[in-house]
């Protein structure tokens, strides 16, 4: 089975992504990277990153965006904004009480994506 159908396919995806954005835009570090942007930035934001988990994990999902440097660049996401962010994946996990094996192939694929996303 791939990652995707072990996570339960796009709902459960989709759901993380409800979890997790919400989490990362309201604290009091992270928030700067969605301040003063507008709703459909917002969901668009949300529906890429929703993509972009699906065809990762192994699903018949398209991501349509740009590679994770690209679009992170200029960004000034640092070791600190990385860390904060992790708590918060690892929250969200948590909350959906994932599975042992699960968890770890997604914080190891999360986590190699650290050196694309840190300025």
């Amino acid at each position: 089975m791939t990652l995707y159908e072990r996570l339960g396919g796009y709902d459960a995806i989709a759901a993380v992504a409800d979890n997790l954005l919400p989490r990362l835009m309201g604290d009091e570090q992270l928030g700067r990277f969605w301040a003063h942007r507008g709703d459909d930035g917002l969901a668009r934001e949300k529906q890429l990153l929703i993509d972009f988990l699906c065809q990762q994990a192994g699903g018949p999902l398209l991501y349509t965006g740009r590679d994770m440097k690209t679009s992170h660049r200029g960004m000034g996401v640092d070791e600190s904004d990385w860390g904060r962010f992790i708590g918060h994946v690892e929250a969200t996990l948590d909350h959906f009480e994932l599975a042992a094996a699960e968890r770890d192939d997604v914080l190891n694929f999360i986590q190699s994506l650290k050196t694309e996303v840190l300025d």
